[in-house]
């Protein structure tokens, strides 16, 4: 049964709560709004019971893919179950409850949290310091290239290019044409990993840096990321690592160690944070020492036994986020690596690698693998050989969906036609692997015999296929009351 909108539930006169008449006198001097800034008529919200609007939202989460209630194998997003332990310890009065401007004496104990937490992200990564400033993934590589260019503006020159696999994530040339910088991208070699002969090439001395994905959208890793450092470093050019899979590193490789120098990590795909919806996320940067004082400000800085704010720093790159960022975030983070430890940290990556390469061992035979070495903690398939039966990787994709699994990451990266790129994470058991694997195997039978049961996909869900080509190119972007809310008289 389709839930009805919350409109169509509205009731004129019904209410969710009233409040008392107030007994403080008016102030009729001078209106407190402009008359023009008025509205003529009330707002065209529905009329419901609070009731009402608890059973209504809770229906439609119940129609919902989440980590809690389905297997979710978004590969690069890392949708892995977070222990609602750590959601308890961010909820805590003590960290909760805290206001922004409160002074430093006040919050001792968060201030000595996020302290630590930067030590520990430091001894994880192998990079000099960090910032917990920015507030995503994406603001974190933003941060990082602002970095990159004040370095080189402090060398009284300009660069103005960053050089980019085409296996790196897809925010990343985003990133850098907002910073200013021109994007020049590297073609892998056939191996799925960077060339270095095409590295050479396009290293010229106009560039700033490379911004590389390591383990990259391939789930492979690169294996002479000591040489690239070492290229880039020939030419005083820096190397940016976007450590979005650092899932697959925790315990087993240092960016740091291999000579990356500014590193940006997403705390809501690693370390136990929310993730999906729009965040909240966090996403702190991590610079070798001697790139420590480009970091933003305000900085954390112990004296004793005393925490403070340090706001100083004439090679700052400035504030990047309002306040501290996504401090909650910080918390569970801080929660989850203080819970498992080194020796826990490291088997969580070693668990996601070993479920990756299960995956696609059992897959062998059922898809196409392009790239057939050892993954990381993903692998990328194609499926671009149900293309002879008019089926695409969107069309199972859906029909995935029937099956009660939501889809792995579509269409990307680019340079694999038809991909669907996977990531089990290291909280999927073996069973929940192997029916994965079966509703695949399925999927792809229908797709040879029937392909309109998979073309017609979903067909179980609470909403059918919708016209995702429209909806882009023609949004509908105005909102007005339906007929039975304006027939109550609520405009």
């Amino acid at each position: 049964m389709a839930e009805p909108l919350i409109f169509e539930r509205s009731v004129t006169g019904r209410r969710g709560w009233r409040l008392p008449p107030s007994d403080i006198a008016r102030d009729t001097s001078s209106p407190p709004v402009p008359a023009e800034h008025l509205r003529r008529d009330p707002p065209a919200l529905p009329e419901v019971a609070e009731f009402d609007v608890v059973r209504h939202y809770t229906r439609l989460s119940q129609q919902n893919f989440s980590v809690d209630t389905n297997f979710y194998p978004l590969g690069s997003c890392t949708m892995k179950y977070n222990p609602k332990l750590n959601e308890r310890v961010a909820a805590l009065p003590g960290f909760a409850w805290l206001h922004p401007l409160q002074p430093a004496e006040h919050v001792q104990g968060m201030l000595q949290l996020m302290h630590e937490l930067e030590q520990l992200l430091c001894a994880i990564t192998g990079m000099g310091a960090f910032t917990l400033q920015p507030a995503a993934g994406a603001q974190g590589e933003l941060t990082g290239l602002k970095i990159i260019a004040a370095y080189h503006r402090r060398k009284r020159r300009r660069r103005s290019t960053i050089l980019i696999p085409d296996s790196a994530h897809g925010t990343n040339p985003a990133s850098a044409a907002l910073s200013g910088f021109q994007v020049v991208q590297l073609k892998s070699g056939p191996n799925g990993l960077i060339d270095l002969t095409e590295l050479k090439h396009k290293l010229t001395g106009d560039v700033a840096a490379l911004m590389l994905t390591n383990p990259n959208t391939l789930g492979l890793f690169e294996r002479e990321i000591r040489a690239i450092c070492a290229l880039l470093h020939e030419r005083d050019a820096l190397v940016y690592m976007d450590g979005a899979n650092m899932n697959a590193l925790l315990g087993i490789a240092r960016p740091g160690d291999a000579g990356v120098d500014v590193l940006q990590l997403n705390l809501h795909k690693t370390f136990s944070t929310p993730h999906g919806g729009g965040g909240p996320g966090a996403g702190p940067v991590g610079v070798k020492a001697s790139l420590e004082g480009f970091l933003p400000l305000p900085r954390v800085r112990q004296r004793g036994a005393r925490f403070s704010w340090a706001d100083q720093g004439r090679a700052s790159v400035g504030r990047v986020h309002g306040f501290y960022g996504n401090v909650g975030m910080l918390v569970r983070a801080y929660a989850y690596i203080r819970t498992l430890g080194q020796e826990g940290l490291s088997r969580a990556s070693r668990v996601a690698i070993t479920n990756a390469n299960y995956l696609k061992a059992k897959l062998h035979g059922v898809l196409s693998v392009p790239f057939d070495d050892p993954c990381l903690h993903e692998f990328v398939v194609s499926l671009k050989g149900l293309r002879a039966h008019g089926v695409s990787a969107g069309d199972v994709a859906k029909r995935l969906l029937d099956y009660g699994f939501y889809a792995p990451t579509v269409y990307f990266p680019l340079i694999v036609e038809e991909a669907l790129m996977i990531e089990p994470t290291e909280t999927e058991s073996k069973q929940t692997l192997d029916a994965f694997v079966d509703a695949l195997q399925r999927i792809v039978e229908e797709a040879r015999t029937n392909p309109d049961v998979v073309r017609r996909a979903p067909q179980r869900m609470p909403v059918q296929r919708l016209d995702e080509v429209k909806a882009a190119r023609e949004p509908n972007l105005r909102w007005s009351a339906p007929k039975s809310l304006a027939a109550h008289g609520s405009q």
